[in-house]
């Protein structure tokens, strides 16, 4: 069991890395992270020059308790964090969909970010 659980760890983090080794983020053209939870999905818009994070949002926020994760809230997530960027004034980003595949949520909040005019 623990050795299923260790090599199943890095397998994910091999998949995590196999995408980030061609993905950095700086000040102009942050890194668009997405990470998904059983119950939450959290995005953040991070600088890898200079290792911080400028804009985050995720459904922890006060306006999304009490909701389930589904795909409107995933889409109200891509929303929001598009409205931060363009507070920040940034347009463009690169996607880092992590080790997840780009489809269902993931999907869903780099659409709802595309229709806010955030480019990919």
């Amino acid at each position: 069991m623990q050795q299923t659980l260790k090599k199943r760890n890095a397998v994910r983090k091999s998949r995590v890395m196999r995408v980030r080794k061609k993905l950095r983020g700086d000040a102009e053209k942050p890194r668009f992270s997405v990470f998904k939870s059983l119950n939450h999905i959290c995005v953040q818009l991070i600088d890898d020059e200079n290792g911080i994070t400028l804009a985050s949002y995720s459904t922890l926020a006060k306006e999304m308790r009490g909701k389930k994760l589904s795909k409107e809230s995933a889409k109200l997530v891509g929303e929001k964090i598009a409205e931060l960027a363009k507070e920040k004034k940034i347009e463009r980003v690169v996607f880092d969909r992590g080790r997840y595949k780009y489809h269902g949520l993931i999907a869903e909040v780099a659409n709802s970010a595309r229709e806010k005019g955030i480019k990919f």
